[in-house]
């Protein structure tokens, strides 16, 4: 149904690097909007499960493969179609996902997702709630009204879910601020949205980082959900103040979104020195297997145009494209068919947590939301920078790394 852009086999500067990221980004996402588009993700997606996988991966591994996907892929799409090769490749991705959405939400649909049997539809109705907060005018605005009846039905089903009390949290929030965006009939649950806020704003632990509950974690989950999941609900929140207020609504967060803010830029910081000069990084915690997705907050941040003052866009593009390069040429990250495998470098399915079967590993797309920056900002268009580990290994000049203090303790909720 459409072409896919060639593999860049080497990227001197910006304009090369962004083809490189545009074609690997089709390359993952083919397979699941292909099938799904043509109500067929059911019978053309494999189900691998990890070793001891916990049962029935196969009632929730379609939404996840969907709505991580449509998460990742979200910002591209919001450029919109244009007359450039790569405007009209994501024009035809845009249609593709408009029907998968009619596809995953419509009841007579054979690719009808599952949203309220298990808890694992809450994680990811929450990702494919992201993705229209995302891309509001390519992947709302278009949808017919009864499409999105059908979605906001689907969201709303998710609310006999309940969430764990960690990240979890996140997940009711993130479908509610969709909610809170989309339905002009009905109004959110504001408990359950402000409540993923205040217990990660409890669960702060400083230096830009949040523990997942009450308990810090050595993993990358600040990056898989929080951070970004954070910023994105409170993005909804921002642009919807004036109604808030006519509910009567405190607006602390609102208000405060810049404390949120330098906590994610810090963050960023911490992520871009992780990267070695080879492209790899430590495979420290739990989903390993949604690979490069380890770095969506350090991808959202660039997005945002908010990195630290003390990193460069160009640096920032130059040690992603060196882990995107790293990781998703790995052998056998593939299968035959394109369909990705579990593992963390290459197919490892030792690797893989119960909960990890093939459509988990779709979160890898969230390396990608800098696509949604148009191709003339500084990111894209800068020469090539060698980023922080490179200078240091490389015996250039050294940057120091402080922790983050904020200037204003008063501006915290």
């Amino acid at each position: 149904m459409f072409t896919t852009v060639a593999l860049a086999q080497q990227a001197n500067h910006g304009k090369d690097s962004r083809k490189y990221f545009v074609s690997t980004l089709t390359k993952i996402a083919h397979p699941v909007f292909t099938s799904l588009s043509n109500d067929r993700l059911r019978l053309d997606m494999p189900v691998e499960t990890a070793p001891n996988a916990y049962g029935d991966r196969d009632k929730v591994t379609y939404l996840e493969a969907f709505g991580r996907t449509l998460s990742g892929t979200a910002p591209w799409l919001e450029l919109g179609a244009d007359a450039t090769d790569e405007g009209k490749l994501r024009g035809q991705y845009i249609t593709v996902a408009l029907k998968c959405i009619d596809n995953a939400t419509n009841p007579k649909a054979a690719d009808f997702m599952n949203f309220t049997e298990g808890g694992q539809p809450l994680v990811d109705a929450a990702f494919f709630a992201q993705a229209l907060i995302r891309a509001p005018h390519q992947l709302w605005d278009p949808l017919e009204p009864r499409v999105k009846q059908n979605v906001l039905t689907a969201l709303k089903s998710t609310r006999n879910i309940s969430p764990a009390y960690t990240n979890w949290l996140l997940f009711t929030g993130m479908i509610e601020a969709a909610i809170l965006k989309f339905d002009v009939e009905d109004q959110a649950d504001m408990v359950r949205l402000e409540y993923a806020l205040n217990k990660h704003n409890e669960w702060y632990l400083g230096d830009g980082v949040y523990g997942d509950g009450a308990d810090f974690h050595y993993d990358y989950y600040n990056s898989f959900v929080i951070q970004p999941m954070m910023l994105d609900i409170l993005s909804v929140l921002k642009h919807k103040k004036e109604i808030l207020k006519n509910w009567r609504y405190k607006t602390d967060y609102i208000d405060n979104y810049d404390t949120f803010l330098e906590r994610s830029r810090r963050y960023a910081g911490i992520q871009e020195r992780l990267i070695s000069p080879e492209g790899t990084y430590p495979p420290v915690g739990r989903s390993l297997a949604y690979r490069v997705g380890a770095f969506q907050a350090l991808s959202q941040m660039a997005l945002l145009q908010q990195i630290p003052d003390d990193v460069s866009p160009a640096q920032v593009r130059c040690a992603l494209y060196a882990i995107i390069k790293k990781q998703m040429e790995a052998p056998d990250t593939y299968d035959a068919k394109g369909w990705l495998t579990i593992g963390f470098y290459g197919h490892q399915p030792e690797i893989g947590e119960p909960y990890i079967s093939t459509g988990s590993l779709y979160l890898c797309t969230e390396a990608f939301l800098v696509l949604g920056l148009p191709i003339e900002s500084e990111f894209w268009s800068a020469p090539d920078a060698l980023y922080t580990q490179q200078q240091i290994w490389g015996g250039k000049k050294a940057q120091i790394d402080y922790a983050y203090y904020p200037t204003d303790k008063k501006s915290k909720p």
